[in-house]
């Protein structure tokens, strides 16, 4: 990866308000900025599992809360694929379904080279989606051979000082940098630099299929969102949902989809 690598894409809301279900929690007119999805692990192409069936209902779920909610985006977290990229085409038919706009994050299992992922997915490893009062960072965690990396801290370092005075800064890494997870890759360096941005209060990741609700560290939250596909993990397949409010609150909960149900909920303060 070319080291200094930034892509910072403007996003436009359709509308800052959206329909929320009144029951589920109190809301007051304007009160959100922004409102997302996250799936990840659906490991497009994998042998033996339902993959193609995966896909089809995870769109069908996201354009179902999008219709009655509103979403601004969804972001895939990481592992789009399960080695082969020659099912990213037929993987792309699915996520042009979606009625949102979506958001790669390179996984492990995303074996392309950094250049053939970007001209495939639109954007380099790592990345930046800013808004006005928000800014939303894309790091890479492993190699294009699906070893797990630690990326040095330069550019995320540079990210941070940037965007340090926005309302909200929100990470979306695949691998969680801990080893409190049996699948983790500790990034201390990493760790030191979340610590200490005030303006961050959660960072998102997939990669632990097993694995649907938080970890906190110094104050900092570590969500996870279980698994799209794959042959392993939680028995439902599911999504976070996030919202980050005018006052400086994030809240997020988890959905299984296939009965309605929130799975946990979490409301970080601003």
């Amino acid at each position: 990866m070319q080291q200094g690598t930034k892509a910072i894409i403007a996003i436009t809301a359709a509308s800052a308000l959206h329909r929320i279900d009144s029951g589920a929690r109190a809301w007051k007119k304007r009160q959100v900025l922004h409102r997302f999805a996250l799936f990840s692990d659906g490991h497009y192409g994998q042998k033996n599992t339902d993959y193609a069936g995966f896909h089809t209902q995870m769109v069908n779920w996201l354009n179902a809360e999008h219709k009655i909610r509103g979403l601004d985006f969804s972001v895939v977290n990481g592992d789009l694929i399960h080695d082969n990229p020659a099912f990213v085409p037929e993987l792309k038919e699915h996520l042009a379904r979606l009625t949102m706009p979506w958001y790669p994050c390179h996984g492990n299992h995303d074996m392309m080279p950094e250049n053939e992922w970007q001209q495939a997915l639109g954007h380099p490893y790592n990345y930046v989606i800013e808004q006005k009062q928000a800014a939303f960072v894309f790091l890479n965690t492993a190699d294009d051979k699906g070893t797990y990396i630690c990326e040095p801290t330069v550019w995320i370092e540079q990210q941070l000082k940037q965007f340090a005075k926005k309302k909200h800064l929100v990470v979306v890494m695949h691998i969680t940098p801990f080893n409190w997870t049996p699948n983790g890759k500790p990034h201390p360096d990493l760790v030191k630099l979340f610590d200490a941005q005030t303006n961050l209060k959660a960072v998102f990741h997939g990669h632990d299929h097993d694995i649907d609700d938080w970890k906190e560290h110094n104050g900092k939250f570590y969500f996870f969102d279980g698994h799209t596909g794959g042959s392993w993990g939680k028995p439902y397949r599911g999504y976070r949902i996030v919202e980050l409010w005018k006052d400086g609150t994030l809240a997020t909960w988890q959905m299984d989809p296939s009965t309605n149900a929130t799975v946990n909920t979490k409301t970080l303060d601003g």
